[in-house]
């Protein structure tokens, strides 16, 4: 029996968020390494953000692990309307769910911040030590301070309590099953829908937020699956740990990949009073190597075929 399979053995886990985008590939691979009790709280039973739908969801699941994925999330323009909404709700969740876990003695919680726990002039490549050398950029501010109080009640509960529980942070995702909701998609799914519904109606031209400096690193989504049940079985500390590729690249090479790729040949708008964001990205994935094993296997390119793949037949079929 290998040490995955072992570890999981008669294991019951929940995976909140086990729905969604990431969710979807970690209960499939939770499924491939033979567990059988996985419990995927649905949004329209339970509402995380109360805590009686939080006792409820536990009373139900029993679980041994938790792996906390819920999150309400959004690109620039979702985190620029809903601070408020952002801070609360990702807070709400978190706190009172880590608590809940740690009263009932729930063996171990896996809790997942964000890249925009990051100050905004984080130096290049992020350090899990910089996390608290400054303010995030201030777009995506609120989202990411309520994810970092979640590290701060880790290292709390582990101190006082000896509670096991876990702070990992993956950078941008992305991938087939993505969020391509032009309201609330982040750059990757909204420059692919972009491009290919622009290429299919015939459009010349489209238009880019910001004037394309910035730089971004990307996770394909079942590397990020990997990565998060490998801390899960191996890790047991409450210092951060960042889930990367350790590439970059400039959102501008980025459109430019993306519209090759889509066979979009039309002309790129550049609209520099919309808002660039942090400036750079790039996360230092030492930490995780060292720590679980944990190293991204899928090459930028060959993921961006995948997710354009995706998309397309997910396009044909609504036809």
């Amino acid at each position: 029996m290998s040490t995955e399979t072992s570890f999981w053995k008669n294991k019951r886990v929940c995976v909140t968020g086990g729905a969604g985008f990431l969710g979807s590939f970690v209960t499939e691979k939770l499924a491939a390494r033979g567990v059988a009790d996985i419990f995927i709280p649905t949004i329209e039973e339970y509402n995380l953000v109360e805590l009686d739908s939080i006792r409820k969801m536990l009373d139900t699941s029993q679980p041994d692990i938790i792996i906390h994925l819920a999150a309400q999330v959004g690109g620039i323009g979702a985190n620029r309307e809903h601070p408020a909404e952002f801070f609360y709700s990702n807070l709400m969740m978190g706190v009172q769910l880590i608590h809940e876990a740690w009263q009932r003695g729930i063996s171990k919680f896996v809790a997942l911040g964000t890249i925009c726990a990051y100050p905004k002039f984080t130096p290049v490549p992020f350090l899990e030590e910089h996390i608290w050398d400054g303010y995030p950029e201030e777009t995506n501010a609120p989202y990411g301070l309520a994810k970092k109080m979640l590290l701060v009640q880790s290292q709390a509960y582990r101190q006082q309590y000896g509670y096991n529980s876990i702070f990992l942070l993956p950078v941008n995702l992305y991938g087939p099953r993505d969020n391509f909701n032009p309201s609330s998609s982040h750059v990757i799914p909204a420059l692919i829908k972009k491009c290919l519904e622009a290429k299919t109606n015939g459009v010349d031209a489209i238009e880019v937020w910001g004037d394309g400096s910035p730089t971004r690193e990307f996770l394909y989504v079942e590397d990020a699956a990997e990565g998060i049940l490998l801390a899960t079985e191996k890790y047991n500390s409450s210092d951060p740990v960042n889930l990367g590729s350790g590439m970059e690249i400039s959102i501008k090479d980025l459109v430019e990949l993306i519209a090759r790729l889509t066979g979009f040949e039309g002309k790129l708008v550049w609209d520099p009073s919309k808002p660039n964001g942090q400036p750079r990205r790039r996360l230092d994935v030492s930490r995780a190597e060292r720590e679980f094993g944990f190293k991204a296997q899928v090459g930028f390119e060959e993921g961006l075929k995948r997710t354009i793949e995706w998309y397309k037949t997910r396009m044909e079929t609504k036809r």
